[in-house]
């Protein structure tokens, strides 16, 4: 090649380049292998650019109409070069492109071609900026020859990354670009094969060119061709190998993608051995544009709710790999999901690590949520069972969305299962709104531990009665749940534990009946109150009890007991919550007591102690003494033995002492005759 430029030109870089490379190297950049993403991305954009060019420009490719990216490692030099013969460089746009930090090549280029409204198929990867000094976390010297298409010179530019760089004429054969990298001493582990497969896999499996590494491979052949059987030397042979699949699932349509070819993708992605129990596929256009695919899993990790649990979505920009776990792009509530989101257009900072907060961010998110809700209804509707799967797996987690989530709350609500108290299965709460009988106006629900107890507790009995169904939430983020969610479908959630339980707008009598039995009442429950001092907010008459004698109520604007116990539990400085102490007026025990009020008022203390700590216990809380509990319970059931009770009957004794006299005879008998037998 002849050139007018024969020695090598020494530049200073545009921008205070040693401030700027440290900040890439020593911040920007939290993994050193993330360099070869960046140039297998710049090398991808020159590929696009060159293809583009075709379009118009119909011989700038010339004969070289393969488009790809070689990895071309030297262990014995101790280098790494990625080649590409895509559109190459010019002396001076190595110059402007590669002296200034930060320019942009492609954002320059798409630039031009907007202004002539042009481009809009073009699809470019990455910005050959900031990507391209990432070389620096690996390299300590940086070489890079480049020709333009059907240009006759090729450049070299070549830079230690201290504050100059040099460029000066080379040979290079056919047009592209060629980054060589003098890789240092602790990173000679990227110019082996192991390393260089792994980590395209990794981060640039889906890049739509072929990725080809330059192995060596040694084979046997026999010396003579005309003796197939006979000696043999060892051929070695240097050659190519593609090692990307080049095709983004994702990118795909759909109906060219059979089920297993999903489920093989999903596996590769998730590292789980098990198919996924639901996906969807989707491509969104209009103010931004991108592809996702997501995929339910069929089992919750072992971690789900740990602190260190890892959750979020793969983020391809134009298929290259941007992040592994993209939190910022789905809500925590839904950190199950699993699968990959591919933006033509996502804003990046300049390392493409880490997502800008903007409109486009939080419009893809919007998207995101509405997909997957829109899958877990059609799976509600359309699988029932396949959907129990996936609320025994995850459904606690969902339920933290109705309580962080306002804008989604109601299709979170619809997607709501829970126990009944009349279902054997789970139930949603359109299905309950259906079961509901006439002059029911509620949704009534109880929290607690478990169904099973939930089912037993006093205050379900007279809706039980008036055949009215309640709804039991038993796990913990329950309690936050219906902070939340207080009214659905129109219909107000009510506690059946809280407040003045109204279950129907009562009449003029009912009213006159409830008034003359507080009145009748009064002197008993007074006395009851100043039993129980400042540990009860109030005694008074219930309207929810039908066959037990007592209960705790919360007040209206209380703390139900489960989550009293949770928050304790969590060691939490709950201060002592005062309970409403409900008696049923007709209830037999009631009833006695209140006569031993009026017979004997100094026995009346240990009564109600003990039914203030039977209704402890109903409601889950622990016995504020269980010592001083178990002897007022064992001196009360002695108290109430009878002494007729004592009676011995004579003639039942005298049956007793006979018919054991007479079995007493029997065993020495046979004892005496198997003496005998011994000694014979």
């Amino acid at each position: 090649m002849n050139s007018t430029v024969e020695q090598p030109e020494t530049f200073t870089f545009q921008a205070e380049v040693n401030q700027v490379l440290s900040l890439v190297i020593n911040s920007l950049y939290s993994h050193k292998e993330i360099f070869l993403r960046e140039l297998v991305s710049n090398a991808s954009d020159a590929l696009d650019k060159i293809r583009f060019r075709a379009l118009t420009e119909h011989d700038v490719m010339g004969e070289d109409k393969e488009l790809k990216v070689q990895l071309i490692p030297d262990e014995t030099g101790q280098t790494l070069t990625i080649r590409d013969n895509g559109v190459g460089m010019t002396r001076e746009e190595l110059i402007k492109n590669l002296g200034t930090i930060a320019h942009s090549g492609s954002t320059a280029f798409v630039k031009a071609l907007q202004e002539k409204k042009e481009g809009d198929d073009l699809q470019l990867i990455g910005q050959f900026g900031v990507g391209f000094y990432s070389s620096y976390l690996v390299a300590d010297t940086v070489t890079v020859q480049s020709r333009a298409p059907l240009a006759e010179e090729a450049w070299q530019w070549t830079s230690e990354g201290s504050g100059s760089f040099s460029i000066e004429p080379c040979e290079l054969e056919g047009r592209g670009t060629a980054i060589t990298l003098h890789l240092k001493d602790e990173h000679k582990e990227f110019n082996t094969e192991w390393k260089l497969r792994e980590l395209v896999r990794k981060f640039s499996d889906y890049v739509s060119f072929p990725i080809e590494l330059e192995v060596t491979r040694t084979r046997e052949e026999p010396k003579d061709e005309s003796d197939p059987e006979g000696p043999k030397e060892k051929v070695t042979e240097v050659k190519f190998e593609q090692i990307n699949n080049a095709s983004a699932l994702w990118k795909r349509k759909k109906e060219d993608i059979e089920d297993e070819q999903y489920n093989e993708f999903y596996k590769h992605l998730s590292h789980d051995w098990n198919a996924p129990l639901a996906r969807t596929h989707f491509s969104i256009e209009g103010r931004a544009m991108f592809t996702g695919l997501l995929f339910v899993p069929e089992k919750a990790p072992f971690d789900m709710f740990s602190s260190m649990e890892r959750r979020g979505i793969r983020l391809f920009v134009k298929r290259v790999f941007i992040m592994e776990e993209c939190k910022e792009l789905i809500p925590e509530y839904l950190r199950f999901l699993r699968g990959v989101v591919d933006s033509d257009d996502l804003p990046l900072n300049v390392s493409r690590e880490l997502l800008q907060e903007d409109q486009m961010v939080r419009f893809i998110k919007n998207q995101l949520v509405k997909k997957t809700l829109d899958l877990l209804q059609e799976l509600a509707d359309d699988q029932p069972e396949t959907y129990e799967k996936f609320w025994s797996a995850f459904g606690m987690v969902l339920k933290e969305g109705i309580h962080t989530d306002e804008k989604n709350r109601k299709k979170l609500a619809k997607l709501l299962r829970c126990h009944s108290t009349t279902q054997e299965k789970l139930t949603s709460l359109d299905d309950y709104i259906e079961r509901m009988p006439e002059g029911q106006s509620s949704i009534y629900y109880i929290t607690g531990d478990n169904p099973a107890t939930l089912a037993k507790s006093p205050h379900l009995e007279t809706l039980a009665k008036k055949g009215y169904e309640v709804v039991m939430f038993t796990d913990p983020i329950d309690e936050w749940v219906v902070m939340s969610l207080t009214e659905y479908q129109d219909k107000k959630l009510v506690s059946v534990s809280k407040g003045d339980l109204e279950l129907e707008e009562p009449d003029e009598e009912a009213k006159k009946e409830t008034e003359a039995q507080a009145k009748d009442f009064k002197g008993f429950t007074e006395a009851v109150a100043e039993v129980l001092g400042d540990r009860v907010e109030k005694v008074e008459i219930s309207k929810r009890l039908a066959d037990s004698p007592c209960c705790l109520v919360v007040p209206e604007h209380g703390m139900h007991a489960h989550l009293e116990r949770l928050l304790k539990q969590s060691n939490r400085d709950v201060p002592q919550a005062r309970r409403i102490f409900e008696i049923n007026a007709k209830h037999p025990l009631i009833l006695t007591v209140r006569q031993l009020h009026k017979a004997r008022s100094d026995k009346l203390s240990d009564w109600v102690e003990l039914l203030y700590a039977q209704a402890q216990i109903l409601e889950g809380s622990p016995v504020s003494d269980p010592g001083a509990f178990a002897q007022r319970l064992s001196e009360l059931m002695n108290a109430a033995v009878q002494p007729e009770d004592l009676v011995v009957d004579e003639s039942v004794v005298e049956e007793e002492v006979v018919e054991e006299t007479a079995a007493e005879e029997t065993e020495t008998s046979e004892t005496a005759e198997e003496e005998s037998d011994a000694e014979s």
